[in-house]
């Protein structure tokens, strides 16, 4: 049997590389000795990213006084309907361009409904309905960036 001279740190280093450029596997030889490391990729829904922008959609305009800032506009953080982004990324309406939306305004929707989907670093993470009821405002245009916590939309 062969002495094998294994090189933990070559590896670990061989492996951020993998991380910092989102590769998948990478081989590196050295004086006879062939160091190979492989990962495997994160589980992926693969949807197509939408490329056309929709309009930013309003089912109605009036408001408690309660549910208003400052500036006269509703303040959806505060409503108990409001259904906010889980990270930061870019929202799309629907499941590829040219479809039609997940979700409408006045769409009934039920628990587990995929209403839109947050592209984070390059996966496409569907936002489920948690709620049964109607959309009665959709917050966000399509392919529009994110911040975490900021409202998509509003089931009544």
């Amino acid at each position: 049997m062969t002495n094998i001279n294994f090189n933990g740190d070559a590896v670990r280093k061989l492996a951020e590389i993998l991380v910092e450029t989102d590769l998948t596997e990478i081989e590196y030889e050295e004086n006879g000795h062939r160091i190979y490391v492989a990962r495997r990729p994160a589980a992926v829904t693969h949807v197509a990213a939408p490329m056309h922008a929709a309009p930013l959609v309003h089912a109605q305009e009036a408001h408690s006084g309660s549910e208003l800032q400052s500036t006269g506009k509703p303040d959806f953080h505060k409503h108990p309907g409001s259904v906010k982004s889980p990270m930061v990324g870019t929202t799309y309406l629907s499941p590829e361009p040219g479809s039609a939306a997940f979700i409408n305004v006045g769409d009934r929707v039920t628990v587990g409904q995929t209403l839109l989907i947050v592209e984070a670093m390059k996966v496409m993470n569907p936002i489920k309905c948690t709620t049964a009821g109607t959309i009665t405002h959709i917050l966000v245009g399509d392919a529009t960036p994110v911040e975490y916590d900021q409202p998509l939309l509003v089931i009544e």
